[in-house]
């Protein structure tokens, strides 16, 4: 039996996404918290993927469309969908070329 708790993973383990128990976003070590309303994270994300479009301008990068993407996927179906294929498609690529 199971509790349904993944305890397989390294505690220490660089992690990318959103932790949905502590509703913070993960990059690696890095630990950033979001606002609870969703209207809040939704701006965000649009606003990250807004400002990445401009990553030609100094200051502003193209990371921050990634990032804008991660937070939206939180609360929208479709580019949770969208993240879930990206990352299946990086990880067999990944482990393709290994």
């Amino acid at each position: 039996m199971t509790d349904g708790k993944d305890n397989s993973r390294n505690p220490r383990e660089k992690r990318f996404g959103i932790d949905h128990t502590t509703g913070k976003l993960v990059l690696g070590s890095l630990h950033i918290p979001l606002p609870r309303s969703r209207i809040a994270r939704v701006f965000i994300g649009v606003l990250l993927i807004f400002c990445g479009i401009l990553g030609f301008l100094p200051v502003l990068g193209f990371w921050m469309i990634p990032l804008g993407f991660i937070v939206l996927s939180h609360d929208l179906p479709f580019a949770r969908r969208w993240r879930r294929r990206f990352s299946i498609w990086w990880h067999r690529r990944n482990t393709s070329a290994g």
